[in-house]
């Protein structure tokens, strides 16, 4: 069966599996910046959060990368991670533009290998961006909460996101 998100109520198909709650968290090869990779296994042993959306350049995605920053400061033991298929440089511009702390809340490319959408299930192969999703990992690395956000001009339910983070 395909899985499909949706924009403005139009469907798009997914590529990769539908992850749930209790899955270990698999490993994915992002870009830190232009010429560094970045493996989210180095993370395990940590609680994490991955916010992921198509672009930090549209309104809800600069919304949502925002409050996770914001977040991030009162939530010390979780490793933030905003990811998205945006160019390593857009990236940057955004957190410059906006004030984001790349200590705090780390942003990683999908851009180069799309391993991360492949494997969480967040590839919309047609426009070649990421859908909209929340994963909360525990320090066993399994995943603790999962959200496809069905409409990707929607925010996820960040209070959920939260309250599981903050039960780790």
């Amino acid at each position: 069966m395909s899985r499909t998100t949706k924009l403005r109520g139009n469907p798009l198909a997914l590529e990769g599996p539908e992850l749930k709650v209790g899955d270990t968290a698999p490993d994915a090869t992002l870009r830190k910046d232009l010429v560094s990779d970045v493996h989210l296994a180095d993370l395990n042993g940590k609680a994490r959060i991955y916010s992921v959306v198509p672009s930090v350049d549209t309104p809800v995605c600069a919304l949502q990368t925002k409050r996770f920053n914001e977040e991030a400061a009162k939530m010390p033991g979780v490793e933030f991670v905003t990811i998205s298929c945006d160019l390593p440089m857009a990236m940057g511009r955004f957190c410059g533009a906006e004030g984001i702390d790349k200590e705090r809340l780390k942003v990683y490319s999908d851009h180069k290998y799309t391993d991360f959408g492949k494997k969480f299930g967040t590839l919309i192969t047609d426009l070649r961006v990421l859908s909209r999703a929340v994963f909360v990992v525990g320090k066993d690395d399994t995943l603790k909460y999962v959200e496809y956000v069905p409409e990707v001009a929607e925010h996820p339910n960040y209070d959920a996101v939260l309250a599981c983070a903050k039960a780790l």
